[in-house]
C-alpha cells in the first residue's frame, strides 16, 4: 500500500510502518496545502492518508474519494505516543474501507 502521512505527524513513524510505500506530505511537496486539495491530490497517488486531525472528516466529503482515511486518535502526536497504535494500523490498513474515515485509537 502507498500510504501518505499528514504533517502534523512525526516522519519517523514511517518506518515502522514496514512492508508499506510510506511518504510523507513534506517529501512531496505539499506542506501547507488545505485540506480538499490535499485529499484531491493523495487520491491520485496514494491508497492511504494517515492523520491526527480529528475534524477532517466533518469538514470534507471523503464518501467521493477513492482513498482510505486513518485518524490517529492518541494522547498527543508525539512519536512515542504514536507508537503504541502502529499494530493495529499495520492490521486494518489493507483491509479499512475507503471514501471514509477509520479511527485508530488507544
Amino acid at each position: 500500500m502507498k500510504i501518505l502521512l499528514d504533517e502534523c505527524i512525526d516522519r519517523r513513524l514511517a518506518e515502522q510502518l514496514s512492508g508499506h510505500e510510506v511518504k510523507t506530505l513534506p517529501q512531496m511537496g505539499w506542506a501547507g496545502i488545505k485540506d480538499g486539495e490535499l485529499l484531491r491530490l493523495a487520491e491520485g497517488e496514494f491508497d492511504v492518508l494517515i492523520t491526527v486531525d480529528r475534524n477532517l472528516p466533518f469538514q470534507q466529503n471523503l464518501a467521493v474519494l477513492d482513498l482510505v482515511v486513518l485518524v490517529l486518535q492518541a494522547r498527543s502526536n508525539r512519536l512515542a505516543d504514536l507508537q503504541v497504535l502502529v499494530p493495529e494500523i499495520l492490521a486494518i490498513v489493507d483491509t479499512a474501507p475507503k471514501a471514509t474515515a477509520t479511527v485508530v485509537r488507544e
